[in-house]
């Protein structure tokens, strides 16, 4: 049974989930859907998330920091070249991101529904990029 937000925000936003993590990459799929969310597209390597982070059509994106020991702010700053939201994902604390991501919001992981479902209304209703 779908539970979607009572307000629906976050109902038919496109996300790119950029996760190396299959589990995480199953867990997030799943409760983005259960929040009304589509899923763009996933990406579990670098070059593939660089690639489709400059490419495709998509309302936000969830950014694991680090993709297979490689970090992924390149990526970050090519969704805000593009003027695209994101959330980062990360188990290490918001203070050991570049400035450049003080703009985003931060989803620790393990992560609860409710707190995915804050980090995207963050990303899509109050982040500003310019």
């Amino acid at each position: 049974m779908t539970q979607q937000s009572s307000d629906n925000a976050l109902a038919g936003k496109r996300v790119l989930v950029i996760e190396d993590e299959a589990l995480v990459t199953m867990l997030l799929e799943d409760s983005l859907l259960e929040i009304g969310c589509e899923i763009a597209s996933q990406a579990s390597r670098f070059q593939d998330a660089m690639a489709k982070a400059n490419t495709l059509s998509f309302d936000v994106a969830i950014l694991d920091v680090n993709l297979n020991d490689q970090q992924t702010y390149p990526i970050a700053a090519a969704l805000v070249e593009r003027g695209i939201p994101f959330v980062f994902a990360t188990g290490y604390g918001a203070a050991n991101l570049p400035d450049l991501s003080r703009q985003a919001p931060v989803l620790r992981k393990p992560f609860r529904l409710r707190d995915l479902e804050r980090a995207l209304r963050d990303a899509v209703g109050g982040f500003n990029l310019h």
